[in-house]
């Protein structure tokens, strides 16, 4: 296995949620599809309603929901061990919502990807 530096992981990832970002402004879920694994989930409480299942229930969110032109990142945190990691940000108007998403991911063939997706979503 090849040795990475960590400063040049976290510079990936960081790059790897812009681009995600990037995606919520657009408003289609195809500008994120390359971030995550196939066999990505993602898991959150919208209400007392628990959102739970394959990634694909989040692309069909994004989709229908509509670009977040006004989006803004407010913190980001990342911790890397290897070829796994880890990463939490917190977002201000995703058209409207505000959530902290925690991100689990790992290096696959030199590359990070996306494994898990669980959020919150903050009331208000």
């Amino acid at each position: 296995m090849a040795q990475h530096d960590g400063d040049d992981d976290h510079r990936q990832i960081a790059a790897l949620l812009d681009r995600y970002i990037d995606g919520a402004r657009s408003g289609r879920s195809a500008d994120m599809h390359e971030l995550f694994h196939a066999q990505s989930t993602i898991c959150g409480y919208v209400g007392p309603d628990l959102f739970a299942g394959p990634i694909r229930m989040f692309y069909d969110w994004h989709d229908g929901n509509g670009p977040a032109t006004g989006i803004r990142v407010t913190d980001t945190r990342i911790d890397v061990e290897g070829s796994a990691a880890s990463a939490r940000i917190d977002i201000d108007d995703w058209t409207g919502h505000r959530f902290t998403d925690y991100f689990t991911l790992v290096r696959i063939d030199g590359t990070w990807r996306i494994l898990g997706k669980v959020f919150h979503l903050h009331d208000g």
